[in-house]
């Protein structure tokens, strides 16, 4: 893996009191969860300007990764899916590909969409959420198969743990490898 800069965010929050967790933020949602370019351009236009004036960043979209986990695997997903010409990599930990806004649907779009210059590497277990949005870990299989159909380059690596960041956390030297590979 190349030298890396890591650029972390927390979500945004409305109102006076900034929560003590960061996953709380009630803009968490609204800012990741949605099925549009405005992360991506948040990112772009605002977040790589400011970080660049202190730090050489890449340009290259090839050398770019973003990830997250549950809320922010899903925006990770939808940031490289929406400009591909920012981010071609991948991360994804118990992605939230259910319908809190619509993530559901990605993998029809997969499926239905000319393949974009992706690599994606989800991780997910089986005992994840299941509630009104959905199942997660049905989810991220629906995801698995409509990438494998597409013959996307991507890697779905399941455990049998839950909502969190253990199972992810565990494997994240073999993804990172993973997802760096010049093969």
């Amino acid at each position: 893996m190349p030298v890396t800069i890591g650029i972390f965010i927390n979500p945004g929050h409305k109102g006076d009191d900034i929560p003590a967790i960061a996953w709380s933020a009630n803009n968490r949602s609204f800012e990741y969860d949605t099925l549009s370019d405005q992360y991506a351009r948040f990112l772009i236009e605002e977040i790589l300007p400011e970080v660049g004036k202190t730090y050489k960043l890449t340009d290259d979209p090839n050398k770019r990764a973003i990830c997250g986990i549950s809320s922010g695997g899903i925006c990770a997903f939808t940031v490289a899916w929406q400009r591909p010409d920012a981010f071609r990599k991948v991360l994804s930990h118990v992605g939230s590909f259910t319908n809190i806004r619509g993530g559901h649907v990605y993998p029809a779009l997969i499926r239905k969409t000319e393949n974009k210059p992706l690599r994606v590497f989800l991780e997910d277990g089986s005992n994840d959420v299941d509630n009104e949005h959905g199942n997660w870990w049905l989810a991220n299989l629906q995801m698995e198969k409509a990438l494998q159909f597409k013959k996307y380059d991507f890697k779905f690596v399941g455990s049998d743990g839950g909502h969190n960041g253990e199972h992810g956390g565990a494997i994240l030297p073999e993804s990172l490898i993973w997802l760096w590979r010049t093969e």
